[in-house]
């Protein structure tokens, strides 16, 4: 689903990707209630996820790697810990992506539920050798990201087409 008039609209991609990583990180750290936090998605991945779907030619390991340093500094993880697990994700999103020839919106869904799934065990992983700490409570995050991809993924086509 790579748009053929991109290459003539750079600047107002770009600005658009920039733009929804900011919502993103706004929308991660929104405060909500204690109950309710343990349900938040994890809005910056699955818009990053997006972005390196559909736009690999801007978006890449790069940006993953600074998305997660941002990400780390917002919600108070250890630094790195985020940015090497987005880093992981591209690698994964990039290789599944190899093996997709026709990108719908059931295999975007696959590979983003690979994605998730992969960024939240690398993330269960580090805070175990690092921390000593397992946050189980974060899998309802991610089966609620597993299951609310769809709607990023409709909000997010519908920005990227105008531009």
């Amino acid at each position: 689903m790579s748009y053929p008039d991109s290459e003539n609209a750079t600047a107002p991609l770009i600005a658009v990707i920039v733009l929804s990583l900011v919502v993103a990180s706004s929308l991660s750290v929104y405060p909500l209630a204690h109950s309710m936090s343990m349900l938040r998605p994890m809005i910056m991945i699955m818009v990053l996820i997006f972005w390196l779907l559909f736009q690999p030619h801007y978006v890449g390991v790069f940006t993953a790697f600074t998305t997660g340093l941002i990400a780390d500094l917002l919600m108070d993880t250890h630094l790195g810990q985020q940015a090497f697990a987005a880093v992981v994700v591209a690698f994964v999103i990039k290789i599944a992506s190899i093996y997709v020839k026709q990108l719908s919106m059931v295999s975007a869904w696959a590979i983003a539920s690979l994605g998730l799934i992969v960024f939240q065990l690398t993330m269960w992983m580090l805070q175990m050798f690092i921390q000593g700490i397992f946050i189980a409570q974060s899998a309802l995050a991610l089966l609620i990201s597993i299951i609310s991809w769809p709607l990023v993924l409709l909000v997010l086509c519908k920005f990227a087409r105008q531009s």
